[in-house]
């Protein structure tokens, strides 16, 4: 017999803790996106044999590309893989992507010598929780198993 999970309350009724489909495919998100990060700065790090704030200095364009895609092309996999969808996957490789642009700008017009990777990271997750609010219904249902 299978014993429900959860706390109970001062009335002995179980109350079940569970994220929202919502709340599962942010987390899911962020995870994978900083998973994809990680690997793709240390691969990157690896070839220009370079600390990160070295590389973000001497290749400031060249550390933001690698953050944006590894944080777009993982994330864009696992949608596909979960059932999001070719258009909704791409609308988020959209509002991952498109805020890199006015960071690249920043190196490309001199304003600034170093990508502000961090920066560019905090803008993109706000661009993806505002898409992902934009389209709650779609965000909101269970996805296919992995």
């Amino acid at each position: 017999m299978a014993t429900p999970t959860g706390t109970m309350d001062g009335k002995g009724t179980v109350r079940h803790h569970r994220l929202s489909p919502f709340s599962r495919h942010f987390l899911q998100m962020i995870g994978v996106m900083t998973a994809g990060m990680i690997v793709s700065v240390a691969i990157f790090l690896t070839i220009v044999g370079m600390t990160w704030d070295e590389a973000t200095l001497d290749h400031p364009l060249a550390s933001l590309l690698v953050v944006a895609a590894g944080m777009t092309v993982p994330m864009s996999v696992w949608m596909l893989h979960r059932g999001m969808g070719v258009r909704n996957t791409a609308e988020m490789a959209a509002a991952m992507a498109v805020p890199v642009v006015p960071f690249l700008c920043l190196v490309w017009f001199g304003a600034t010598r170093s990508a502000w990777c961090g920066a560019y990271c905090v803008t993109s997750v706000v661009a993806m929780v505002v898409l992902m609010r934009h389209r709650r219904d779609q965000y909101s249902m269970d996805m296919a198993p992995p």
